[in-house]
């Protein structure tokens, strides 16, 4: 398999890469990682006329916390989120999400901006940035924008962003204390593309009882959902086995999980179901540990 011909770009500075698309816009792809536009070009599903390489790009590849938020350059590989230490310590959901990503050699090249951008619905840092409530950053030569989770993630594969932007930071906030999270998914051999997930956080009072709580749905809809109703469900109530059920139940309700040969609508939408509870109950035990001390 070959890709289809283009004219190639490699910019040293993000102005340069700017300029770029703002010259060839709708007619241009941005290269990162690659992991998903290699495979794209080279089954001819994507044929733009110039490739635009952001690698030698240095000043979009960073990790660190400023005023309580972290923040993440977009040419951060997932391997450098994974070996953080100040991401383990303070946003461990994103930690235990990333470690879901296909394999170790597909995390040393593909980076955090090109997984959001790319906004495939069954990709895990989507899923716990929008349940972190993540905010991004883009870049054009018109100037700069931040852009909250549910404007950005517009449908499969589809964002907000215009051809002349690039997305060039995700921003999170601090976690409060008394949290606990969980990252669940489900996919028929490791490293494969789940076939259903969930990303939870929870926040307990010094009563143990539940102060907010955020549920992100992996491969439910065409973009990463919230799962409103659930959270609506768990906040003011002692999370048991029973709560985490109904909220799991009231995650999936009304919704119709993409089916193919490897499972039904309904089977992605019973499954998700199950691994919404098992979030609900680790993210609540893992709070509660944390309360403890």
């Amino acid at each position: 398999m070959k890709p289809p011909p283009f004219e190639y770009h490699d910019p040293d500075t993000l102005d340069e890469a700017l300029a770029l698309l703002a010259e060839f816009g709708e007619d241009a792809k941005v290269l990162a990682g690659g992991q998903s536009l290699v495979p794209l070009l080279n089954f001819r599903l994507a044929s733009p006329e110039r490739i635009i390489d952001i690698n030698r790009i240095g000043e979009l590849s960073y990790l660190h916390a400023r005023d309580g938020r972290l923040r993440v350059g977009a040419l951060t590989r997932h391997s450098m989120l994974e070996g953080s230490a100040l991401v383990a310590r303070d946003w461990p959901l994103l930690s235990e999400a990333v470690r879901w990503v296909a394999h170790p050699q597909v995390r040393n090249r593909g980076t955090v901006g090109g997984t959001v951008a790319h906004a495939d619905p069954s990709a895990e840092i989507p899923v716990a940035l929008v349940a972190l409530d993540a905010r991004f950053r883009a870049r054009s030569l018109r100037g700069e924008r931040t852009i909250e989770w549910p404007d950005l993630f517009q449908g499969p594969m589809t964002t907000c962003l215009e051809p002349d932007e690039l997305l060039v930071e995700v921003e999170v906030p601090p976690v409060p204390a008394g949290s606990g999270h969980a990252f669940t998914e489900y996919s028929r051999r490791h490293g494969d593309y789940g076939l259903g997930g969930a990303a939870v956080r929870l926040t307990l009072d010094g009563d143990g009882r539940c102060s907010d709580a955020a549920i992100s749905l992996l491969g439910a809809a065409p973009t990463p959902l919230r799962a409103d109703a659930a959270e609506r469900l768990l906040v003011g109530a002692a999370i048991d086995e029973r709560a985490a059920a109904q909220a799991a139940e009231a995650a999936t309700e009304g919704t119709t999980p993409s089916g193919d040969l490897h499972g039904s609508s309904a089977y992605r939408r019973s499954l998700i179901t199950v691994l919404v509870r098992r979030a609900i109950v680790t993210a609540a035990s893992r709070a509660q540990e944390n309360i403890d001390g």
